[in-house]
Order: structure tokens, then C-alpha cells, then sequence
């Protein structure tokens, strides 16, 4: 469940419904996990080892990485890559600050970073000053190794990520409120929680100081098929130091007409326009939700099913839009980043 504080338990998990009985889609992996994902996401993971959220924040968060595998293991969790993509249809307006700080700006060094945390208690630290702002712009994306420090601004973002939710903050004061020192080193062995050597040397300092980091990070959509009525696009892609962990597409579907789809693998799928039908279940995408009320906007789609291809049939009078995202292995040709080039 979501890690937020005066949640309901459940908060963040994905329900089943069936016959009014209604079961979380974690206990149904958990007993039908082949059936469900296939046999060698299974046998590798022995669960979903993927999800997907939407960040909503008014303004920006702090400055802050995400463990990697090895760092992770250290406390007992799995290291966190995650991408971004801000969909136009929950984009009409940016908020507060719809800019995100990515990695640090060539030439910053491990000391300058290191003067930072010990100014922690004296304000802000000035973190910031060490990295660069790039405008958010709906329908792009980011890819976000795991140690690469980023502050995300203020537009919806759809997240595909690894299924932990491990973290660092390493920025002091965001918005005029203090970050407690905690939020630093959650993740950190205890006897490393004041040593600022440790701290600074979890970052991956090649790809925060990259020049080329826009180039090796920032997603635009690729057609991936189309047809008469619709169009599919990849909107994550690409992988994490040569591995493919997690990816994403985007299916528009015009008023009145159908498109089946066949993918390799599972995928958990939300409606953000419009109305229709995936298969022979109605869903649509709501406009306004009462707390705790059950919507027909997410499903999950089985291996087996998506192999054998998914009908999507646009009823409303607007575009059908889902995303859709995957795990880990399951395309053989993925695009790389900055393969939309190629596209222009």
C-alpha cells in the first residue's frame, strides 16, 4: 500500500470484482500468478513486480533519489527506476511549478554536494543551485534511473516504476517547509545515517552530471501501429543500465471505431478519455469520483488474454484513450531513447 501518511490500509492497491465480491489484485496473483503474468515473469519475481501511479501535486517535492537494487538490498528492499509521462487529459492546467530539477549541472562536485547536507539544519541547503529545471510538457516523458536526484514539479504524471518505494531526500526546505533529516536516510543502513561521505556516494554521480541528460532521459510518444480509427504509441520505453524493466503505451480510439490489440506480456490499463469496451467490459473514464467509490476506468489485462489480442471499441462521442503499462522482458524490439528522432 501507498506509504502516505493518515491513509486508509489499503490505500494505492488495485482491487478485483467479481460476482460483488471484491479482492485485492495482489492476493490474485498471488494464487494464480502463471495464469496471470506468465510463467516466466513468475518464476523469475513470484509477483507483479511492476506498478503504475498517478502523482498529483500541487507544487514541487524535494530534490531526491531513489536506491538502487544494491543500495536497497543493504535495508531489506529493491532499488526504484520509474518513468514519467504527463497526459494531455489531465494536464489542462500546470499547477504551481510545472518545471522538474534533473541530475546536477556538469562540473558540480561530490564536495559541493556534501556542503549541502551539512547546511541541513541552517535553511535551505541549496541543492537546487547545483541542477537544472526542464519545462514539463504534456504528452513526453522521462526515464529516471535509480540515484539520479530529481524534484518533480507540479504536472499529473503517470509513473510506471519498480514495485518498491524506496527513497532519499537530499533537499532541505521545499515550498518554506523543512524536510526532516529522516527523509534523507529511510533508506539507509543505520550506521551511515551521519555519514555525509555515504550519502553523497549513493548518488551515481556519471549520470547526475551527464551533459547529455536530456538526450539519455527525455521520451517523446513513437507510433507503434495504427490502423483505420486508431493509433497505439509507446510513451516509456527504453531501459535501465541494458535492462528492460518497465514500459508503456498510449491507445486512441476514434468515436465508432475498433482496434484489437496483441501484446507479449500482462498489463494493468487505465481509461483517461472517453467510453467503450475492452472485450465485452464496459468502461469509461469518470469525471468526478466520491471517496472510496469503485470505478470502471483499471484493468488488468493476463498474459494469456493480451497474446491472444484485446478489442477496444469506442462508444462515445470523444477519443477512447487507455494507457497501458507493462513488466519487465516482455518486448523484443522496445524502442531506445531518442528513438523518436528518428520519427521527425
Amino acid at each position: 500500500p501507498a506509504a502516505n501518511e493518515g491513509a486508509p490500509p489499503d490505500e494505492g492497491l488495485s482491487y478485483v470484482v467479481h460476482d460483488g465480491d471484491k479482492f485485492t489484485l495482489r492476493d490474485a496473483i498471488a494464487l494464480y500468478g502463471p495464469e496471470m503474468i506468465g510463467q516466466a515473469m513468475w518464476d523469475t519475481y513470484k509477483r507483479w513486480p511492476v506498478y503504475s501511479k498517478f502523482f498529483d501535486n500541487l507544487g514541487p517535492i524535494p530534490h531526491h533519489m531513489h536506491q538502487t537494487q544494491e543500495q536497497a538490498q543493504l535495508v531489506g528492499q529493491e532499488g526504484k527506476p520509474e518513468s514519467y509521462y504527463f497526459p494531455p487529459q489531465l494536464n489542462w492546467t500546470g499547477n504551481n511549478f510545472p518545471y522538474t530539477f534533473m541530475g546536477l549541472e556538469p562540473g558540480t562536485t561530490k564536495q559541493d554536494i556534501r556542503r549541502c547536507l551539512e547546511r541541513w539544519n541552517e535553511g535551505d541547503n541549496g541543492i537546487l543551485d547545483y541542477s537544472k529545471a526542464y519545462r514539463l510538457k504534456p504528452g513526453t516523458g522521462w526515464l529516471i534511473p535509480p540515484a539520479v536526484l530529481h524534484a518533480p514539479g507540479s504536472l499529473v504524471t503517470y509513473e510506471p516504476q519498480w514495485g518498491s518505494d524506496v527513497f532519499g531526500m537530499y533537499q532541505s526546505m521545499v515550498e518554506g517547509r523543512r524536510v526532516p533529516w529522516e527523509l534523507l536516510v529511510k533508506d539507509v543502513p543505520e550506521p551511515y545515517h551521519h555519514d555525509l561521505d555515504y550519502l553523497v556516494n549513493q548518488l551515481d554521480w556519471e549520470k547526475n552530471v551527464d551533459p547529455e541528460f536530456k538526450a539519455h532521459n527525455y521520451l517523446e510518444p513513437i507510433v507503434r501501429s495504427q490502423g483505420e480509427g486508431y493509433v497505439d504509441k509507446w510513451i516509456v520505453y527504453g531501459t535501465v543500465d541494458g535492462k528492460q524493466l518497465f514500459s508503456a503505451c498510449e491507445l486512441t480510439v476514434e468515436p465508432g471505431a475498433s482496434a484489437t490489440i496483441q501484446d507479449p506480456g500482462a498489463y494493468g490499463l487505465i481509461v483517461v478519455q472517453g467510453s467503450g469496451f475492452i472485450g465485452k467490459l464496459d468502461v469509461d473514464s469518470p469525471n468526478y469520483i466520491r471517496f472510496g467509490q469503485m470505478t470502471k476506468d483499471e484493468v488488468f489485462i493476463t498474459a494469456k488474454r493480451a497474446a491472444e489480442g484485446v478489442t477496444f471499441r469506442s462508444t462515445g462521442s470523444e477519443p477512447f484513450v487507455s494507457l497501458r503499462y507493462f513488466g519487465p522482458d516482455v518486448h523484443k524490439n522496445l524502442p531506445k531513447v531518442g528513438d523518436y528522432l528518428k520519427a521527425h
